[in-house]
């Protein structure tokens, strides 16, 4: 009896500490709402970031949602003026950005846009009608007419220049992914090039209600992207796609959640908590979160850190962040 009055005291006395230790993070400053910049509908950026604003919302008891944006480029000029609180990026429109290179937006270096955490890798990748004859790069006719997302998106950046690194000659078609989608089925594109967390919606649509092929690259057009843009190799996984047999050969760009360097600290790591303690939650939203781990933290080489999410790294992955690398510092 006295054991179990006192496990009943312990237990109590554990819940009344819990309480005051939630009770007494500092909420000054705190939004009552919150909207995170994504992407175009019909792409991985926004089915991502409506997972991760409702999970965070949720857990910080702030309703979060998400807003469709036209992608990176546009995602870090919002964030840096405060107009939006949160986006999303990829690391090479981040490095435009900050050393002012941003065609929002010319000469303006966007240095308030600070990271929160990994993402995941956005692997470039190109489909086309399996009626169209279109199997590699090298079947791509000259002048074909080639989809590469919304204007300032990681795709419109980087894939047009990949393309012509590799000789091809198109016509340059911009849209949302949806959009783009249906005039692709429509006959009014030859390709679409995307750049976009997989499985892209647009193309898993698209497979169900026609023939595609999804194109790799060969081992020599990807040793040459590699060479000229800032992207690693990748393999889409074989069972991103039904039409997918095995694995493709790719290439691949790391994803950011970004903040308003001037948001709260406290708030912040909360999100951060709320969306990197729980994985398998995360991968329930959308497969391209299986690689929004706490691990992967250092493939931030180009922004700062939000203190916020600074000491949630470095309180539970022993993150060696440089100070210089932490806004405020």
């Amino acid at each position: 009896m006295k054991i179990i009055t006192m496990t009943g005291a312990f237990v109590i006395a554990a819940l009344t500490a819990t309480a005051t230790v939630a009770d007494t993070v500092d909420k000054t400053g705190w939004p009552e709402s919150f909207t995170v910049g994504t992407g175009s509908q019909g792409g991985t950026y926004f089915g991502y970031g409506t997972g991760w604003a409702n999970i965070a919302g949720e857990e910080l008891g702030v309703s979060g949602a998400a807003e469709v944006t036209g992608g990176p480029m546009q995602n870090m000029a919002l964030v840096h003026s405060g107009d939006l609180p949160f986006g999303m990026t990829t690391m090479g429109p981040a490095a435009e950005s900050i050393a002012g290179s941003n065609p929002i937006a010319p000469g303006l270096k966007m240095d308030k846009a600070c990271a929160m955490f990994p993402m995941y890798q956005t692997p470039f990748s190109i489909t086309a009608l399996s009626s169209s004859g279109i199997s590699s790069v090298a079947d791509i006719p000259e002048g074909a007419r080639i989809g590469f997302g919304p204007a300032g998106s990681t795709s419109d950046t980087y894939f047009p220049r990949m393309m012509e690194e590799l000789g091809v000659k198109f016509e340059r078609r911009n849209g949302g992914w949806s959009d783009l989608g249906s005039q692709l089925q429509d006959g009014l594109l030859d390709v679409i090039a995307f750049a976009a967390g997989v499985p892209v919606p647009a193309v898993s649509q698209l497979e169900v209600q026609t023939d595609i092929n999804i194109i790799e690259f060969t081992e020599a057009e990807q040793a040459a992207i590699t060479k000229a843009f800032p992207v690693a190799n990748f393999d889409i996984a074989a069972d991103s796609y039904t039409t997918l047999e095995a694995p493709a050969r790719s290439v691949s760009m790391w994803n950011f959640a970004i903040a308003n360097c001037d948001l709260p600290e406290t708030f912040v790591y909360g999100v951060v908590k709320a969306v990197m303690s729980d994985n398998e939650r995360m991968v329930a939203t959308h497969k391209a979160a299986r690689s929004t781990l706490p691990e992967f933290w250092d493939r931030n080489q180009v922004m700062k850190w939000h203190p916020g999410a600074a000491r949630w790294f470095q309180e539970t992955q022993g993150a060696d962040i440089p100070a210089d690398m932490i806004y405020g510092n």
